[in-house]
């Protein structure tokens, strides 16, 4: 019986420790704080068409690029599923969005697709001709009036991973269903 309270309280001071440390790291970048940095800092100032925070989404957004691919994956470590690719890096911005592709369906606000800009979230059926349930999602990259781009975590047999893809043109464009604006 005593092992099972040693074992109880060490769980709970697991659990309080990690609470408190995780409140107290403000950057979020896989799970621990960003150590200090003597570097210079850039700025990117945007046009009125696209927040600055955009410009920040997608800027972390692309240098994911040739992560791996794993189902389920949510870090760069282990690698990313579309969901959880999109959920990383708005999380990296405090912008909380599932780590499933059929609740980004309703997060944020429709948009329309000539309207999406930078840092918007798109979503696309499954790769079945029948299929008519979100089934893939990825950040827009492209400003509107622009061929749709969008930076997403791929599962294809051929170049699998964080890449970026565009809709025109491509069966992408047969499984668009929508533009999320969460910023």
């Amino acid at each position: 019986m005593r092992y099972v309270w040693l074992s109880f309280l060490l769980l709970v001071s697991v659990v309080v420790g990690w609470s408190i440390w995780s409140r107290q790291a403000t950057p979020v970048a896989e799970g621990r704080p960003e150590p200090p940095t003597t570097q210079a800092v850039a700025y990117v100032i945007s046009n009125k068409a696209t927040p600055p925070r955009a410009d920040s989404v997608v800027a972390f957004a692309l240098r994911q690029l040739g992560t791996n691919y794993c189902y389920a994956g949510s870090t760069p470590a282990t690698g990313f599923d579309c969901s959880g690719f999109v959920n990383y890096v708005f999380a990296r911005y405090r912008i909380p969005v599932p780590h499933s592709t059929a609740l980004l369906i309703s997060t944020g606000k429709a948009v329309e697709r000539t309207q999406a800009r930078p840092g918007d979230i798109v979503v696309f059926t499954g790769t079945a001709t029948t299929s008519t349930t979100p089934g893939h999602a990825g950040i827009v990259i492209s400003k509107p009036g622009e061929p749709l781009r969008f930076v997403h975590s791929s599962s294809a047999r051929r170049e699998s991973g964080v890449k970026i893809s565009q809709v025109e043109g491509t069966d992408y464009e047969r499984r668009f269903m929508q533009v999320r604006r969460v910023l």
